[in-house]
């Protein structure tokens, strides 16, 4: 799609330990050990320094997210228009200037059978976009694109003045 590329990805995961088919047995156990998956996302910037008509630029960002929802979110009709509008969100907060945006939302539902049967149902959303950023500074895309990726998992946003805590280091 162009000469030059650079794609990065993230995962937001939930560690600690996690439940046995949904709950928890006893006091402590039985418990897998892994983290689960809440969201994943990559951020790819294309470059063309001849430029892109289809594009509108030389620069071009394409995204995609996914993350597993719980199903009384999942089932909602107006889901792809509010991962849409969490894409336009996002970038408005970080004064990402673009244009030439597109996309699209998909509401997957997973249903197992057969020696699969004992999992649960699960749905997913996932949302692929591009959009041509308004110059060769891309920081606040990317920034607004880690904030998506966040947004999807659940995470809530910070509030102004706050800030994380760093991971606490096990030794």
């Amino acid at each position: 799609l162009a000469p030059f590329a650079v794609s990065l990805a993230a995962d937001v995961t939930a560690s600690g330990p996690q439940p046995v088919n949904g709950t928890f047995h006893g006091p402590v156990g039985p418990v897998l050990p892994e983290s689960r998956e809440l969201a994943t996302g990559r951020f790819i910037l294309l470059h063309d320094p001849d430029g892109s008509d289809v594009w509108n630029g030389t620069f071009r960002i394409v995204t995609y997210i996914r993350a597993e929802l719980e199903p009384d979110m999942g089932n909602d009709q107006m889901l792809g228009s509010v991962a849409w509008t969490w894409l336009v969100d996002a970038l408005q907060e970080h004064g990402a200037q673009y244009s030439s945006a597109g996309g699209t939302a998909t509401r997957i539902l997973s249903e197992s059978y057969g020696t699969l049967s004992e999992r649960s149902d699960a749905i997913d959303i996932e949302l692929r976009a591009s959009w041509t950023p308004a110059g060769a500074d891309v920081q606040a895309h990317l920034e607004a694109w880690s904030d998506m990726v966040c947004t999807f998992a659940g995470l809530p946003p910070l509030p102004d003045g706050v800030s994380p805590l760093p991971r606490r280091r096990l030794n």
